[in-house]
């Protein structure tokens, strides 16, 4: 592992970021232009210590960075694809065959558009309902997506496989949403063309689930653009919203956030959804990268 060569990469691209790109303020003490060491840890959910060895390169403490730490530090430091793929290297890790489509890695425009939406809840998630990134508010409204990998790690695969997956929704709507997800997938596993990961998907929702196989064999199809939800949200109650969704040019990831029209019960809402925030989650869950220690502090669909 090249970890000068690692370390010195991982610097160059914080200090071009600005603060402002990535949510934070610019603070009048700001004595580098781009982020801090810190900023970058709590951005890809390091610890600030451990941020530190790797981007010093020193292999006194044994710092060996997991794939799963990788890919925290590209989301972070807005890696394009082949930025990315180069942090693998450096870091003598194979790049996983999801990251070099274009599922894992946030595209930069649907990152840019998430940043500037502060008043809103929303996310970005890959064609297979994989949370990649989203805001605070997005976190207050849903919950906290799991830390899965494989297919687990989509929120179309836990609806059907996992009773709490369905929690946040009323249990009339229910139909309606598996409906709309497998349409969805349809879709999606078209659009893929031969992909393993989504063969494997199906197969086992299709054993696990008698509602995903008999939906599934209506070969519905219809790419999810808007629709409209009830959130069971665990202190506000009920809240009617219209989830709109923008599409990359590929198709393979979305941009999804909740609004309400002025004057609403559901804008009245997600007003005091901004206001108590994540304060009544009760998030204790360790979200944090294989491989790297937990951070000092911090910070389903």
């Amino acid at each position: 592992m090249n970890l000068p060569e690692l370390g010195a990469f991982l610097r160059t691209r914080r200090d071009r970021i600005r603060p402002a790109e990535v949510g934070l303020p610019q603070g009048p003490r700001r004595r580098v232009p781009g982020l801090r060491r810190e900023e970058v840890a709590q951005l890809a959910g390091l610890s600030a210590d451990y941020y530190t060895e790797l981007e010093r390169g020193s292999a006194k403490n044994g710092v060996q960075p997991s794939a799963q730490t990788l890919a925290a530090l590209a989301r972070a430091l807005r890696l394009n694809g082949d930025e990315r793929d180069h942090l693998f290297h450096l870091a003598e890790r194979p790049v996983p065959p999801a990251a070099q489509g274009s599922s894992t890695h946030v595209q930069p425009a649907l990152l840019g558009l998430l940043d500037r939406l502060s008043n809103t809840p929303a996310r970005v998630i890959t064609d297979l309902h994989e949370t990649l990134v989203e805001n605070d508010l997005a976190l207050a409204l849903l919950g906290p997506s799991p830390a899965h990998r494989g297919p687990a790690a989509s929120f179309v695969y836990r609806w059907f496989t996992d009773p709490q997956a369905r929690d946040r929704y009323p249990s009339e709507d229910h139909p309606h949403h598996s409906r709309v997800f497998v349409a969805d997938l349809q879709a999606a596993a078209a659009r893929r063309g031969r992909d393993p990961e989504v063969a494997r998907m199906i197969a086992v929702l299709r054993r696990r689930s008698e509602e995903f196989a008999a939906l599934w064999d209506t070969h519905d199809v219809a790419v999810r653009r808007m629709d409209h939800k009830k959130i069971v949200h665990p202190t506000l109650g009920v809240i009617e919203l219209d989830c709109y969704n923008l599409l990359s040019e590929d198709g393979r990831q979305r941009l999804l956030w909740f609004t309400a029209p002025p004057g609403t019960r559901g804008a009245e809402q997600l007003e005091l959804l901004s206001v108590i925030g994540t304060q009544e989650l009760g998030v204790t869950g360790d979200t944090t990268p294989e491989g790297a220690p937990a951070a000092e502090s911090g910070s389903q669909r």
